[in-house]
């Protein structure tokens, strides 16, 4: 199995501003205490899979939203 990006920049600038939107909440504590940990960690998720451009749920099902254009 290849490991490679398996993410677009769409999704992956969309993963980003999530993942900001999302930490912002909790350090701002607009999440309750038992699910800001939750969140906390989606978000952490969320960026890393946006920085690597790599998504292991996309691999598990043979998804990519990257497109792949034809070579001539």
């Amino acid at each position: 199995m290849k490991l490679g990006r398996n993410e677009s920049t769409t999704d992956r600038v969309v993963r980003l501003i999530l993942a900001a939107v999302l930490g912002a909440a909790v350090v701002l504590g607009l999440v309750a205490e038992p699910w800001s940990y939750v969140v906390g960690i989606v978000a952490i998720v969320l960026a890393f899979t946006a920085i690597t451009g790599f998504c292991a749920i996309y691999a598990l099902f043979g998804l990519s939203t990257t497109s792949k254009s034809p070579r001539h």
